[in-house]
């Protein structure tokens, strides 16, 4: 969407701060032994207390209020009482909700508990790069640079980008236009940023895939090639210079 008037500003920035505030209880919550549907379940009461609705399950009936993965899952895991959280993992929660009549999102990866397994390298490139990338954007920036400095950031490091996962605009639907913010320069994409739109921006960095498929299940994304992905999104209405960060109070950059 486009912003227009001061009460689409205000509406935005109360819904970013529920999905914030939702996203950054959640991964305090978190704990070994626990299962994702129970991490879900203290997300939904987080949503329905502010009376938010949760985007996916309004959108798409999603089963569940949040997308919870973990490990070797890349995105869209669904919550799930026999998938109990461990020692080390892996785990990304992704937020997204409604709240009178504006939509934002917003998802963070994190390490659960000590780094046993080495992945909080990976999941620091991803706040990183998502920083840096977000620095760069202002109206007349063309989507594709921005693309283009993410995978550029991410092979620095020694990771790939995800191809067919991007980020989106947002505002008064869950997804609207542009329709896909690449982590790759995308030359058929020559569209540009513009001032006053809302944009979802995301990273999707992996160890070793490029592409996304979807398990039996409908929803659970993961890799093409196996290995690990850290995703870091944050809501922001882009200007002239420095972008309104809508969904800061989430603290992944903390």
């Amino acid at each position: 969407m486009s912003i227009t008037t001061e009460e689409e500003l205000v509406g935005m920035q109360k819904v970013s701060e529920v999905v914030a505030c939702t996203l950054k209880e959640m991964r305090n919550y978190a704990q070994p032994g626990m299962s994702t549907k129970e991490l879900d379940n203290y997300g939904a009461a987080i949503l329905s207390d502010f009376g938010a609705r949760s985007a996916p399950l309004v959108t798409y009936h999603f089963p569940g209020w949040t997308c919870i993965s973990v490990n070797n899952e890349f995105c869209h895991g669904i919550p799930s009482d026999r998938k109990i959280l461990k020692e080390g993992d892996l785990v990304n929660i992704d937020v997204s909700a409604e709240l009178n009549g504006f939509w934002s999102d917003n998802g963070g990866s994190f390490v659960l508990g000590h780094d046993i397994h080495h992945h909080q390298k990976l999941v620091d490139a991803s706040k990183q790069i998502l920083y840096k990338a977000i620095s760069h954007i202002r109206g007349g920036v063309p989507i594709s640079d921005i693309g283009h400095l993410i995978e550029t950031e991410s092979r620095k490091r020694g990771y790939t980008v995800i191809k067919n996962l991007t980020g989106h605009g947002i505002g008064r639907q869950l997804h609207e236009e542009p329709t896909e913010i690449a982590n790759y320069r995308d030359r058929f994409n020559q569209a540009r940023f513009r001032k006053n739109t809302v944009v979802a921006i995301e990273t999707f960095i992996s160890t070793t895939s490029t592409y996304v498929d979807t398990l039996e299940d409908g929803w659970t994304m993961v890799g093409n090639k196996g290995g690990f992905m850290a995703q870091h999104e944050h809501t922001i209405v882009v200007t002239d210079g420095k972008p309104i960060v809508l969904t800061e109070m989430n603290e992944i950059w903390n």
